[in-house]
């Protein structure tokens, strides 16, 4: 009897472990998941329940990281229609489908209309991340009834896959969260077009933005940092059944690929070493060649040259004028006229063309290092050799090109273009392509290459070089400085690339390339309705580009005196630089003698504009104000510390912190800002530029600057936003403190309330509004060493505890400097000051 009492206790501990196990990762459907339940795939990696993002109340059911990353999310359930309490409840219904219902028993979400019947379906999260219903629960059973991985969103994941489904026309794409904190569905989509040989696009909304070619064996053409590699093999599926794209991981690393709001694609792998994400391939659709079509028909992009487009060799522009003035959609066209179709051959555009050829017979001319074009108008063979493919083009005058399909083993299959050959690209390809180009066309190309013609050569063009000698010398003195300064800043432009290297790795900071004739457009000829402001770099204007995109465009002044040398750092301060708090730049115009930087347009312009005017300040309640002040700090903090390179702003100011439409801050204007690598925190200048009234004394006096330095900034800019009074200028009659000085004397007396604006006197929240000011006061004291790093201002304004006591500001009256900021002959001799007035 005990013997039996013993084996019955023991089987039922280990149902109840099984059972226990079962449960951990599974629901049923007598199973209510509420709010606060987790499940957790068998492997630990992986747990669904859940959420919210940011600041937001707004809960989502979805897939998360459970050991790594912070609970980085990898799929939302509602991501369009979050719940706004904890009271949401995630059932499966007995014919197997999943349901998320509201208190109100509203239906937010279900997993699809398909039911079965008689069937005894199990929700269950699986290693990989699939969460799949199934039904009844056979671990071995692959076919699902749904399954989370049919449905993506900004992430995928080894084992998905992103394409069609043949047989039930079922199309997977990928789709960009809003913003980081919002997982609605954002602007960038991509997707598998199957029209023509199959190829990746993305588009922004409904506008094809980026294509990223057709799969050539290895990996997609348009995609040359696609790469198998140890961690990661790249899987193409293409037949009767399936196109699709994946990828499986290394069963060692975790990885996942990414679409970023911005339309970045990145694949990434988590280092255990340093507990982050590590980029091991990066795909960035916004540099100057990344636009759909830019170039037109047989033109071709190059990040590398200025301008960007140019025709293929052998072409020349169809409309010559548009290219003067950088519209290239026109494209291009053969500047010698094909022989085909004058008694040689004919076809009817689908690869069956066939024809006599002639000694005047059109030839063809190998291109490598592209982007193979558009292949949307294309027609494909995976069974023939390159030697057929060049027969059956040569003998269909529609044929315009031809190349292998797969670039393996010497290569194999045949790929046909016919009519036009759009969207091509210098890449670092191996892929060769076949171009179609007139007899006497190639003859004289070769005659080129090989110098045969040199003398003749030499003639024609010494003679063309001495009748116009006159015009050219007259043209150079009447723009001698004006193209002095484009090709300084054609080289300065170019050369950007080789200034940003981080780990000895190379990364890519190109801009898209705006026309001038699109800008002009834009602005309404800069009109002075669209005039926004002007700064130190020159005027500011609104300008609308065709598809409704509003974007503010910063037009160098022939008079600036920051010029050049600005502008450069502009662009290699903030265009990698990607940060809620930060103002996106989108792109430059270089072109006759308009040089321009063109951003995100801020609806609510500069902070100066709302926080110094009485009547414009009422709409900035206290709340608002608080959130500007915690946006600017995690702005700073990312240039500090979490950017790709430490950035130290130099000019941070009210009139540099941009407002957009909901009033959230955007820290702008690079124009003075200074870059460090690695552990680098801090320098010294004998030029010593920002605007007075925000410069720190260290940095005013002796030239040294550093992390500190922007702290010090940011300290008056907190005073500044609880007053509403600018610290320059700034006076009262019973004494001749700035506001700086002011501050500190109320701290000191402990009336430092009266610091704050008289319209918060109803809105502001007292502790809150206390804390800010202390924290400032913190900021703006005298030596750098006292401040606290930016990492501490925010962790002091998330947080109640304990405030250190501050010490004496610095510049603690409008005219004085302490005296132990004087400069020694040698500390500061040299020290030049370029400090500028507040704009």
């Amino acid at each position: 009897m005990e013997l039996f009492c013993l084996i019955f206790l023991l089987f039922g501990t280990l149902c109840s472990m099984l059972t226990s196990s079962n449960a951990g990762d599974t629901i049923f459907p007598t199973q209510d998941f509420r709010d606060g339940d987790t499940i957790v795939s068998s492997n630990e990696l992986f747990q669904l329940g859940f959420f919210s993002l940011g600041n937001s109340n707004n809960r989502y059911l979805g897939i998360r990281y459970k050991k790594v990353s912070n609970g980085t999310v990898v799929w939302v359930a509602n991501r369009d229609t979050p719940l706004n309490n904890t009271s949401g409840i995630l059932q499966i219904s007995g014919n197997g489908v999943l349901q998320l219902i509201s208190n109100d028993n509203t239906t937010i979400w279900s997993s699809s209309l398909a039911s079965l019947k008689n069937a005894t379906p199990v929700a269950q999260l699986l290693d990989n991340g699939n969460f799949v219903i199934r039904n009844g629960s056979r671990n071995n059973d692959e076919i699902f009834i749904w399954q989370s991985f049919d449905y993506p969103g900004d992430t995928y994941l080894p084992g998905m896959k992103f394409g069609k489904d043949l047989r039930t026309g079922f199309d997977r794409r990928w789709v960009s969260w809003k913003s980081v904190d919002d997982p609605s569905q954002g602007q960038y989509s991509a997707y598998m077009d199957t029209n023509g040989f199959p190829q990746i696009f993305e588009k922004r909304g409904s506008v094809l933005h980026t294509r990223f070619g057709p799969w050539n064996g290895l990996r997609f053409s348009g995609m040359p940092s696609l790469r198998s590699n140890p961690t990661a093999v790249n899987l193409f599926v293409f037949n009767e059944t399936d196109i699709y794209y994946g990828y499986e991981s290394n069963d060692m690393v975790i990885s996942r690929m990414y679409l970023n709001p911005e339309g970045g694609v990145t694949r990434m792998n988590w280092v255990n070493s340093t507990q982050s994400w590590f980029p091991v391939l990066t795909t960035a659709p916004s540099d100057s060649c990344a636009g759909y079509g830019l170039c037109g028909a047989f033109g071709t992009c190059n990040t590398n040259n200025f301008p960007v487009c140019s025709c293929m060799e052998g072409f020349e522009p169809k409309h010559p004028e548009e290219w003067n003035v950088a519209d290239w959609s026109s494209g291009c066209v053969h500047r010698v006229s094909l022989d085909c179709g004058n008694g040689y051959g004919y076809g009817n555009g689908n690869g069956n063309g066939n024809g006599n050829g002639n000694g005047n017979e059109d030839r063809f001319k190998s291109v490598s290092g592209v982007k193979l074009p558009d292949t949307r108008s294309s027609w494909y063979n995976v069974s023939m050799t390159l030697r057929e493919c060049d027969i059956m083009c040569r003998t269909n005058c529609s044929c315009v090109a031809y190349a292998n399909l797969d670039i393996r083993n010497g290569g194999s299959g045949c790929l046909l273009w016919f009519n036009e050959l759009m969207d091509v690209r210098q890449y670092d390809e191996t892929q060769i392509i076949y171009i179609r180009m007139a007899a006497s066309e190639f003859k004289s190309l070769i005659t080129s290459d090989s110098g045969s013609n040199k003398k003749g050569k030499i003639i024609i063009v010494g003679a063309s070089t001495l009748g116009g000698l006159v015009l050219v010398g007259l043209t150079l003195a009447m723009y001698a400085r004006s193209k002095k300064k484009r090709s300084y800043l054609k080289r300065q432009v170019k050369d950007l690339n080789q200034d940003f290297i981080n780990d000895g790795r190379k990364e890519d900071v190109d801009l898209p390339f705006y026309s001038l004739s699109k800008i002009v457009k834009s602005t309404c000829n800069f009109s002075i309705d669209n005039k926004l402001g002007e700064g130190g770099f020159g005027p500011v204007y609104k300008g609308v580009l065709d598809y409704g995109q509003e974007i503010a465009v910063k037009r160098l002044s022939k008079t600036s005196k920051q010029g050049l040398d600005e502008f450069k750092n502009e662009i290699r301060c903030i265009a990698k630089l990607q940060h809620r708090n930060l103002v996106k730049l989108l792109g430059y115009c270089i072109q006759g003698d308009e040089t321009m930087l063109i951003y995100e347009y801020m609806a609510n312009k500069s902070l100066d504009l709302t926080i110094f005017d009485e009547s414009r300040s009422s709409v900035l309640d206290w709340p608002q104000r608080f959130r500007i002040i915690h946006g600017i700090a995690r702005g700073l903090l990312y240039l500090h510390q979490d950017s790709r390179l430490r950035v130290i702003h130099r000019d941070l100011k009210a009139a540099n912190i941009l407002l957009d439409d909901e009033l959230n801050p955007k820290i702008s204007d690079f124009g003075l800002a200074r870059r460090f690598k690695g552990y680098e925190t801090e320098a010294n200048t004998n030029k010593v530029v920002g605007t007075y009234g925000y410069i720190s004394p260290e940095y005013a006096v002796h030239g040294h600057f550093s992390i500190k330095s922007d702290v010090f900034s940011f300290g008056v800019l907190v005073l500044e936003i609880v007053s509403g009074m600018k610290n320059r200028g700034f006076s009262r009659e019973e004494h001749s403190d700035n506001l700086l000085g002011h501050a500190w004397r109320l701290y000191k007396e402990d009336r430092s309330f009266e610091l704050a604006s008289p319209q918060l006197n109803d809105t502001g929240i007292e502790s809150e509004l206390l804390r800010s000011i202390h924290i400032g006061l913190l900021c703006v004291q005298h030596h750098a060493e006292d401040r606290p790093t930016m990492s501490g201002v925010v962790a002091m304004l998330d947080n109640e505890n304990t405030l250190p006591s501050p010490k004496q500001p610095a510049f603690f009256t409008e005219m004085s400097v302490p005296v132990s900021s004087i400069p020694t002959h040698n500390s500061a001799a040299n020290v030049t000051f370029t400090l500028l007035d507040g704009r």
